[in-house]
């Protein structure tokens, strides 16, 4: 499955990628203006990657079709879920990251995160990732095929630093979603560094420095 993807620089001769994926609904350009927010100037230049999921009908929306990473089957989101979906958008990730590597930034200055939906492919994918990432971002998602991660997770990536974000009022995926994904991370002995904001299924100005510092460590 080859995805559009939107691209931007924030100098000549990137350093570092952020691969950064959508929410359910959205499509590439919904992260952009928080991608100009973050203060990366002591990294260097940095190229950011946004694509866009296909377009699939959504089954807890009733069937609509609208832009996915792979389809919803129900409220509490794991007991049942999607996995050749879930399992084809990590392939289309791996892609990227191939590419990416195939254009000189190697995968240690590669940072995969996602919002929601693209949180639980930026988990799914990231901590499957054959060689080791800069890190992996998650915001305001969830971590899915969470029985699986032990054994599919690669040893590179075990010690991969992990930022997670998630919203004290957040409707869409309740805040006890992400405290289990975080504690089966931290079980798992990932390297978290967990943030809570009082706020909705969103992104906040607080949570945008925190990212931006977390960057900066990771990629320094």
């Amino acid at each position: 499955m080859s995805l559009e993807v939107l691209e931007a620089q924030t100098g000549d001769h990137p350093v570092a990628t952020i691969l950064i994926m959508h929410g359910l609904g959205a499509d590439g350009r919904d992260f952009v203006p928080i991608a100009e927010q973050l203060d990366l100037s002591s990294i260097g230049p940095v190229r950011f990657l946004f694509p866009s999921a296909p377009h699939m009908p959504v089954t807890i929306n009733g069937g609509y079709t609208m832009p996915a990473w792979y389809d919803i089957l129900g409220a509490d989101l794991v007991s049942r879920q999607d996995e050749a979906g879930m399992r084809q958008t990590q392939a289309s990730m791996e892609a990227i990251i191939a590419n990416e590597k195939s254009r000189g930034i190697p995968a240690s200055r590669i940072v995969v995160a996602g919002f929601s939906q693209g949180c639980a492919m930026a988990l799914m994918a990231g901590l499957r990732h054959t060689e080791r990432l800069a890190g992996i971002a998650g915001l305001s998602g969830y971590l899915p095929l969470a029985e699986k991660t032990a054994a599919e997770g690669s040893e590179a990536n075990r010690g991969v630093p992990i930022f997670l974000a998630h919203g004290t009022r957040d409707g869409v995926v309740a805040l006890p979603r992400a405290t289990a994904t975080r504690d089966a991370l931290l079980a798992l002995g990932y390297p978290v560094e967990w943030r809570e904001y009082p706020m909705e299924h969103s992104v906040c100005p607080q949570e945008i420095s925190d990212l931006a510092r977390w960057l900066q460590r990771v990629l320094a």
